[in-house]
C-alpha cells in the first residue's frame, strides 16, 4: 500500500532500527538516560536554545508549553486552522485552563495589525489577559504552507513589547526550513519556546521535543510527570530522534519535489482544484460535478493499492520518508485510472 494519508506513518529504517537496538539505557524520570539526554542537548543546539525536553507526542509538547507560558484564566492568540486550537482535543481549556482567541489567514500568518487588534493587556476584570502568542510553521491545514519569518517576527516583536510570551508549533520546522533556505535556529530564535515533531517528515517512530531556556524546559519537566509524560527507558525511542536529526533532515527537499509532481501531474486530471504544495503536504477537492463521494473516491484509490484520505471534498496527500519515485509513480497512476 502507498500510504499518502499523513508523514507519520513511516517505519523506521535499516539504519534506525540499529541505533535503537545499540542504544544506551538509564531512567527517564530519574533523568540519568544518557541517549535521552544526548537527543534534548542536540535538538536544542539545532534550534539555537538552553535546553530541551523530550515527550511522546507534539501535542504534549505544545500543551506543555501553554502550561509554562499561562495561568488558568489567560488568553492565548493563534490562528483559527492551527493544531492546538483544532486538532488537541480541548486540551488547552482542559489542561491549561486557558481560553484561545483566534486569527484566520489562508496562509496561516498573522500580521501584527491582526495581532495588535486581539491582544488584551488590561487591568479589567472582565476580560482575559493574552499570555501568549503562538504560531504554526509550517501551518498543515493551511496547505503546509512556511510562513513569512519577517512578517513573523513584527508580529512577536509587537507581542513582546506588551510582555507576551511566544510559542511555536514547530511540527513540521525542518520543511519549513528546508523550503525557505533558513536555518532551523533562524526560524526558532525568536520564540521563547519551539516544539519539534521526530515522527513526521523524520520518520522516527515517536516522539517529539520542546525547547527554551532552561528555566521554562525545568517548568515543563514538572508538568510532563504531571501530564504522564515520564518515561523509563525512553533511550530506545531517543536514538531514533537522534538518528532522525542526524540523517533525515537533508533529505526533506526530495520530499517536497515528489509533492510537486504529484501536483502537476493531478492539474492535468479532470475533476479536482489542485493547491500547488509549498512543502510536502499536497491539498486538493473533488469538484463538485464528480460523480464520486469522499468514501467512493477513497475506496476508488484503495484498491488500486493507495491510502488517502479527507473531508468536505477536501483530500490531503504527504509525501514522506517511505515514498520514493516508483511509489509515486504507481500512485500517480492510480489516480489516472479513476479520473
Amino acid at each position: 500500500m502507498i500510504d499518502l494519508r499523513s508523514d507519520t506513518v513511516t517505519r523506521p529504517t535499516p539504519g534506525m532500527r540499529a541505533a535503537m537496538a545499540d542504544a544506551e539505557l538509564g531512567d527517564d524520570v530519574f533523568r540519568d538516560d544518557p541517549t535521552v539526554l544526548a537527543l534534548e542537548s542536540k535538538a536544542a543546539a539545532i534550534l539555537g536554545k538552553e535546553a530541551g525536553l523530550f515527550v511522546p507526542t507534539g501535542t504534549m509538547a505544545n500543551q506543555l508549553a501553554l502550561r509554562v507560558h499561562c495561568r488558568h484564566g489567560d488568553e492565548v492568540i493563534a490562528h483559527r486552522r492551527c493544531h492546538i486550537f483544532n486538532y488537541e482535543t480541548g486540551a488547552a481549556a482542559a489542561l491549561a485552563g486557558v481560553q484561545i482567541r483566534t486569527i484566520d489567514s489562508d496562509d496561516g500568518s498573522m500580521s501584527p495589525d491582526a495581532v495588535a487588534a486581539e491582544l488584551r493587556i488590561s487591568d479589567d476584570t472582565h476580560v482575559a489577559n493574552t499570555a501568549l502568542l503562538t504560531f504554526e510553521n509550517t501551518h498543515n491545514a493551511c496547505g503546509g504552507t512556511v510562513l513569512d519569518q519577517d512578517l513573523v517576527e513584527a508580529s512577536l516583536a509587537l507581542a513582546k513589547a506588551q510582555g507576551v510570551a511566544t510559542h511555536l508549533d514547530g511540527a513540521r520546522l525542518g520543511n519549513a526550513a528546508a523550503a525557505s533556505g533558513h536555518r532551523l535556529a533562524e526560524l526558532a530564535r525568536p520564540f521563547d519556546t519551539v516544539s519539534i515533531c521526530l515522527s513526521k517528515g523524520l520518520g522516527a517512530p515517536v516522539g517529539s521535543l520542546l525547547c527554551g531556556d532552561t528555566q521554562r524546559i525545568t517548568q515543563a519537566l514538572r508538568y510532563r510527570k504531571m501530564y504522564g509524560g515520564g518515561m523509563r527507558q525512553a533511550g530506545v525511542i531517543a536514538s531514533a530522534g537522534i538518528y532522525a536529526l542526524d540523517h533525515h533532515l537533508e533529505r526533506l527537499g526530495e520530499d517536497h519535489r515528489r509533492a510537486q509532481e504529484l501536483a502537476h501531474a493531478l492539474v492535468e486530471l479532470p475533476g479536482l482544484t489542485v493547491e500547488m504544495p509549498q512543502t510536502n503536504l499536497l491539498f486538493f477537492t473533488l469538484n463538485a460535478d464528480l460523480p464520486l463521494s469522499d468514501a467512493g473516491f477513497e475506496a476508488a484509490l484503495s484498491q488500486r493499492g493507495v491510502a488517502l484520505h479527507g473531508g468536505n471534498r477536501r483530500f490531503r496527500a504527504a509525501l514522506h520518508l517511505d515514498i520514493n519515485d516508483e511509489a509515486l509513480g504507481r500512485a500517480i497512476e492510480a489516480f489516472r485510472a479513476i479520473l
